[in-house]
């Protein structure tokens, strides 16, 4: 195996620079990712890298990972797929082929999950990855990739839950989503919630993902009185959604967005129009969460600010707890064989500061979702696995009426 110390000249063929780079000698273990730092999907991907960074330093700083006896360092190689998941392919393929990583971290977003899943597979290096939910990722019977995130066909159940219980309940929903992986994968799966709760759905449409015109079906909302609104896309997506929403005068008694609430740029972005907005996290920082490496949840995000200026929402912690789960699984493996290393995934049961870290049978973690609200500019817990937590604020007043 050549070398793994890791040179700022190397591109890859010729688009793409290798950025956020911890320095590796020949004994350190690889972990290697594609990642969206520059592109549509930046301002996401960053949760990512940063994360990654964050976890292997910390991680390092103890000591590193137990292999036979010896403490062993991780490092990064982490390449910019200026979000396109076409390059992101063969960015992963340069990683295992060329580059001889050890692991695989992953990318943002199912679509690109999906698809450089297929790379990991095909090589057999397992990849953990906490940026793609959708159940087709998972539904192909790979044994190479595992993921962070609870399937996107669950991620309005505990939303739908909350909408039986509010009062007055809403009579009507609609549903809306984007046309990628992730989105498709919601929207299948919230019809059912939504049958399944005697919820009357009048109107259930997809839109183009990366669109910035909702007018028409805002003006579809108004005409059709839904009561509920729910929206799985992206997050400039549901930015431009809420401004147009406004500015039509939209105004059902509640929205929930797949995206975005968790989010503090979303909440700087939109300022007190962000008020009232549902959305979900499978994770908050709370002390509850113990970690062997960073103490807890709230220790974890305390210091992630401190480092990055930016809080953390649920993608960075999910991002955490897949190096954290390649650390305990290398040293359950005792050592770097892939098979080995994959089988000592399966067989994960840990607490992370994300949450208890045990894949299903079929790789995927299924975490509840917890309900969220921003109240008064800030994110409040409103709805989780035991019923309320925190009163919510419903109905959503008129625009005019704020």
């Amino acid at each position: 195996m050549p070398s793994k110390a890791i040179s700022f000249s190397g591109l890859l063929a010729g688009v793409a620079l290798a950025l956020a780079i911890t320095p590796a000698s020949a004994k350190d273990i690889v972990l290697g990712a594609s990642v969206q730092l520059t592109g549509s999907s930046a301002n996401t991907g960053r949760y990512y890298k940063d994360a990654y960074e964050f976890a292997v330093e910390k991680i390092n700083e103890a000591g590193g990972v137990k292999v036979g006896g010896e403490q062993v360092k991780l490092a990064l190689k982490i390449y910019d797929n200026q979000s396109d998941v076409n390059l992101s392919v063969r960015q992963y393929t340069q990683l295992v082929s060329q580059d001889k990583v050890d692991f695989l971290l992953g990318p943002f977003a199912s679509n690109f999950a999906l698809a450089d899943s297929a790379i990991s597979e095909k090589y057999q290096i397992p990849m953990i990855q906490g940026g793609g939910a959708s159940d087709q990722i998972f539904s192909r019977n790979f044994k190479y990739i595992f993921g962070t995130l609870a399937p996107a066909s669950n991620y309005f159940g505990s939303t739908v839950e909350m909408l039986k219980g509010l009062d007055p309940a809403p009579q009507s929903v609609a549903l809306l989503y984007a046309d990628d992986a992730f989105d498709v994968s919601v929207a299948d799966g919230t019809r059912k919630l939504l049958d399944d709760a005697g919820l009357k759905t009048v109107m259930d449409e997809k839109y183009s993902s990366n669109a910035s015109d909702f007018n028409s079906l805002l003006s579809q909302i108004k005409s059709n009185g839904a009561e509920a609104v729910l929206v799985a896309g992206h997050e400039t997506e549901i930015l431009n959604f809420v401004r147009q929403a406004k500015s039509l005068a939209v105004a059902p008694k509640m929205y929930s967005f797949t995206v975005g609430v968790p989010s503090e740029d979303f909440r700087k972005a939109l300022g007190a129009d962000a008020d009232y907005a549902y959305g979900m996290t499978a994770w908050l920082p709370s002390a509850d969460n113990k970690d062997k490496w960073f103490g807890d949840a709230a220790q974890f995000a305390d210091a992630y600010k401190k480092k990055f200026g930016y809080d953390p929402d649920y993608h960075a912690a999910s991002g955490a707890a897949d190096v954290e789960a390649f650390a305990q699984a290398i040293e359950d493996a005792g050592g770097t064989d892939p098979a080995k290393v994959r089988d000592a995934i399966a067989k994960l049961s840990f607490d992370s500061l994300y949450g208890k870290i045990a894949f299903a049978e079929n790789g995927q973690i299924d975490l509840p979702q917890t309900v969220i609200q921003v109240q008064d500019g800030k994110v409040v817990d409103v709805y989780g696995a035991n019923g309320v937590i925190n009163k919510p604020k419903y109905p959503m007043p008129a625009w005019n009426a704020r």
